[in-house]
């Protein structure tokens, strides 16, 4: 019998190595959030020794952190992963991004090169660290700059894909530049897992099932509530909150595996947190980080400013206020998971992965005030971060997680606790000119050439989606945004339809070479939302043949055609009312993509108005 080895390695170490998974091995299926939660671990744990003014070598002093441990059974020479190969993707994926952050730069020659902890090259074949064929193909594409469109890719490789997409908008600005070369060097050194390694399958599967059906390990979510129920004295106060926990908690696993400690997040954002971190390297992490990383230590480090003082006030913080924001929370969560029209901003937002818009939410809430006022408040701010993010969108302006914490920190320590009105005239305020922040006001008259290009197809769908069911809703009385923002190229789904297809060569009385044509194919003004089976048997079709088909298809679509003009009240009295400049197109030439474009500005307009706040 063979000895078991168990040792602390480093990242460089072990994604140094040759790996391989069985075939019985589940999917990588981390979600966002886990993803989330690693970037600022091991993010927030590397700032608190980063200073600009250090050299690289100092990093060799910087602490050390300890990412879990992985199970590996070596069988004739080849390592097989038996538990960790989630974090060893997310990690790959990790420095795949970080490999291209370093392609970009001028000083890339002084930057140790990281390639090697992600493939090899030998006699001119390369071979992947994490060697699973499924993924190769996905993971070269990314090497390579690409995007890969996730949509009709399997389970495995969609998740691949848009883990790393989260990674992109997760990773700090500030750590992207100066920082870059001295994160990776502690990422690749100091950050430390456990390799267990063992010469035998049995042996492997052992210690996996021993370390995850026996251990003890406490979630935060477990610590925060024994803490709060240790410092109940009252034995039948204690039993009630300990139900009221254990109840929501429920709840929330049904929603997923993270949700409770998300919930917890958001509401202790929302109602106590008065600092964040700096946006600058050197910064420490305060409350909002710290809550985002270990809320149990915050919360009992914050006892005394956030009232928790003797026992009835640890009772009332589990029965009146984590009960009330934990179901205000929920009823959010179900609603960014399914459609309603009367709250499909939320829904908007979770596909556009607005995650900081949950502690925005919460903010105005009160305990004091009854559920008819919970649900329009929540309204009221998901309408808000609606606008605000389409708005962005349509200017080029990025809605990550990184790009808008500090902004969403700023909004949400401003707004807490605010009535019903306050809360309208306030959003409306930050919507206008004169209200918005650092003189950086956009709307959608700001840009007039919004188009779609590389990385913003998903994005440009959304936008198109919501343009869509608003005529239908405000003409027919149609909510079907759900129905439109499925991006699948099968039945069911929809794809963008360029009213242009992509031959340059039928336009060149307008346009004097390729690259010009290709900019203004690619504006929003030339693109509907199509069925994926039609836009297919469309795409190559001259305008005039396709035009005849848009007549079946959703208004916006059919609006290029004399039929939407004829026998639809809706439409007409939608028109009306709103003096768009709608018109049918037998032909489409430049100038009449011009005036579509300024018709989608203006659509736009509506779709995301401020007033739409007065509404609610």
């Amino acid at each position: 019998m063979r000895d078991i080895l168990g040792d602390a390695q480093s990242v460089s170490y072990l994604l140094g190595q040759k790996y391989q998974i069985d075939y019985y091995q589940r999917d990588y299926n981390w979600e966002s959030k886990q993803v989330q939660e690693l970037i600022e671990d091991l993010t927030t744990r590397f700032l608190l020794d980063y200073v600009e003014n250090h050299d690289r070598s100092q990093v060799a002093d910087y602490g050390q952190y300890f990412l879990g441990s992985i199970i590996i059974s070596q069988k004739d020479n080849v390592r097989y992963i038996v538990d960790g190969q989630q974090r060893l993707t997310s990690l790959t994926l990790l420095l795949i991004y970080l490999d291209r952050l370093i392609q970009k730069r001028k000083d890339k020659e002084s930057i140790a090169p990281i390639s090697d902890l992600i493939y090899s090259i030998k006699f001119g074949a390369k071979s992947f660290n994490l060697d699973i064929d499924e993924r190769n193909s996905c993971l070269q594409s990314l090497i390579n700059g690409e995007n890969p469109d996730p949509v009709d890719q399997s389970p495995s490789v969609q998740n691949l894909i848009n883990r790393y997409n989260d990674i992109t908008e997760f990773f700090p600005e500030e750590l992207r530049d100066k920082a870059l070369p001295y994160f990776i060097d502690w990422l690749t050194e100091k950050v430390k897992l456990v390799e267990i390694t063992t010469f035998s399958d049995d042996d492997a599967y052992t210690i996996f099932e021993t370390m995850n059906d026996r251990g003890l390990s406490l979630t935060p979510t477990d610590m925060l509530k024994g803490y709060l129920l240790a410092n109940i004295g009252d034995n039948g106060s204690r039993a009630q909150s300990d139900h009221v926990w254990k109840e929501q908690i429920g709840k929330f696993r049904e929603l997923g595996k993270e949700e409770g400690a998300d919930c917890i997040k958001s509401w202790l954002r929302s109602q106590y947190a008065d600092k964040i971190r700096e946006r600058r390297a050197s910064a420490k992490p305060e409350d909002f980080d710290k809550i985002g990383t270990e809320f149990h230590r915050w919360v009992r480090d914050n006892r005394k400013r956030i009232g928790l003082l003797g026992s009835e006030d640890f009772s009332s913080f589990i029965i009146e206020k984590f009960q009330f924001f934990s179901r205000a929370y929920e009823f959010a969560r179900l609603k960014a998971n399914t459609y309603d029209p009367d709250f499909g901003s939320i829904y908007f937002n979770a596909q556009n992965s607005f995650t900081l818009q949950y502690p925005l939410m919460l903010a105005p809430l009160r305990t004091s005030d009854d559920w008819k006022t919970v649900k329009r408040k929540i309204r009221l701010v998901a309408t808000f971060i609606e606008i605000m993010l389409a708005r962005r969108l349509w200017n080029f302006k990025a809605i990550s997680h990184s790009t808008m914490q500090y902004r969403a920190f700023l909004i949400m320590k401003e707004i807490r606790g605010m009535e019903i009105d306050e809360l309208r005239e306030d959003l409306i305020r930050r919507l206008s000119r004169e209200g918005s922040e650092r003189d950086d006001y956009v709307d959608f008259h700001t840009q007039k050439a919004f188009q779609l290009h590389g990385n913003n197809g998903p994005q440009v769908h959304r936008l198109l989606a919501r343009m869509t069911e608003y005529v239908e809703a405000r003409s027919e009385d149609k909510y079907d945004y759900d129905k439109y923002a499925n991006r699948s190229t099968k039945k069911g789904g929809y794809q963008i339809e360029h009213l242009w297809a992509n031959h340059a060569d039928r336009h060149t009385d307008e346009f004097n070479y390729p690259g010009e044509f290709e900019a203004y194919r690619n504006r929003i003004g030339g693109l509907v939302l199509l069925p994926a089976p039609h836009n297919a048997s469309y795409s190559d079709m001259i305008y005039s043949d396709k035009v005849e088909h848009y007549s079946k298809e959703n208004l916006l679509a059919c609006s290029l055609h004399p039929m939407a003009y004829e026998n639809s009240p809706g439409f007409s009295q939608f028109l009306t009312a709103t003096s768009l400049p709608f018109k049918p197109m037998q032909e489409f030439r430049k100038g009449d993509l011009d005036d579509r474009q300024n018709l989608y500005m203006e659509l736009a307009s509506f779709c995301w108005s401020p007033n739409r706040l007065k509404e609610i």
